[in-house]
């Protein structure tokens, strides 16, 4: 009980101000690296309340930075803090903070895309897809640069239950630019509507939750940020491998302004596109005349059941790729175009 109690009541010692550590080790935001630092710890605190209750929980942060997110996380009263940084600047800041919290922050110089988070914490926090959520969170203030591919990486892992999900359905609080965070949640039919919405929205509960205004940010970026949050659902609303609906679903908003009809045609070669096309949509139940934004994940759902029935009976068809198809069309009307200027000389 006394080990419980202390858990609860943990408050980082007095520490210089973010800012102060920015001066004191020289930081500066790397612009190519779409750094941008968020100093006000109330602002901070709030991240952090968002994500849920995280007393006596595992935190995994990505990209503390100087550390502002960190603290607010300490202060939440957390079992143990994983951070993972790949700028080695942020490292001695960072190892301040885990002088003044023993024990608490655990500190690993590398790059999120490529940590093995699945072996970083005890085994006994795994629970079953279907139980609550574990005590595990991941919580971060992501740089532009690398957000989008990394919740795709992530949802990936989603689907598959492992990464940071072999320990069950962990939680996710992220930050993105406004307008990702609008599209992660955009419903069907509205104009933010996107192929991130329907990878997010087929795999887990997302919320927009917070707004913060760019002016917060050091250096201000242009575009305010949005704070998201992800609870994977206990059954996806598409059950087909996480490839083959991201294929699906990438063509389809590939004319994102003309009929739905335009962009599915490219899943399969030219050759055979229209019958094919018209096939795939009948059999799916789909208008073809809808815009992909009002295309709802129902209608997914059944694209992409129809489109893996498909690929089974013409193993190639999955392989194909249109825009190969285009290159080596282009290379054939090349050869030929020479060819036709070599005989009139």
């Amino acid at each position: 009980m006394a080990t419980s109690r202390t858990l609860t009541t943990f408050r980082l010692p007095p520490l210089p101000t973010i800012r102060e550590i920015i001066k004191l080790f020289r930081l500066q935001a790397v612009k190519q690296l779409s750094q941008n630092f968020l100093l006000d710890l109330r602002l901070t605190d709030k991240i952090v309340r968002k994500a849920g209750n995280l007393t006596n929980a595992y935190v995994y942060e990505v990209g503390p930075g100087p550390g502002g997110i960190t603290r607010s996380i300490l202060n939440a009263s957390v079992a143990e803090l994983l951070v993972v940084e790949k700028d080695s600047r942020f490292i001695p800041g960072l190892q301040m903070l885990s002088d003044a919290a023993p024990g608490k922050l655990r500190i690993v110089h590398g790059d999120v895309l490529t940590f093995k988070v699945e072996r970083a914490f005890p085994e006994s926090l795994k629970r079953q897809w279907e139980d609550d959520p574990p005590n595990v969170h991941i919580i971060g203030n992501l740089p532009f640069n690398v957000s989008t591919p990394l919740i795709i990486k992530w949802l990936e892992n989603v689907s598959q239950r492992d990464g940071p999900f072999a320990y069950g359905r962990t939680q996710m609080t992220l930050t993105f630019q406004k307008e990702v965070a609008e599209r992660l949640t955009a419903s069907t039919g509205s104009r933010q509507r996107s192929r991130l919405s329907v990878m997010a929205q087929y795999l887990c509960h997302v919320q927009h939750i917070l707004t913060i205004p760019g002016r917060a940010f050091v250096p201000k970026p242009e575009v305010d940020v949005g704070v998201v949050h992800f609870t994977p659902l206990t059954q996806p609303k598409i059950e087909q491998p996480f490839k083959l609906v991201e294929k699906v679903v990438q063509n389809a908003f590939h004319f994102r302004r003309k009929y739905c009809h335009r962009g599915l045609g490219m899943l399969f070669p030219e050759a055979q596109r229209v019958e094919s096309t018209g096939k795939l949509l009948q059999l799916a139940d789909v208008d073809p005349t809808l815009r992909p934004s009002q295309l709802s994940v129902p209608h997914f759902r059944s694209l992409c059941d129809v489109y893996r029935k498909m690929c089974d009976d013409d193993p190639h068809l999955f392989a194909y790729n249109f825009r190969e198809e285009l290159k080596k069309n282009k290379c054939k009307n090349q050869e030929k175009k020479g060819d036709r200027e070599s005989s009139r000389l």
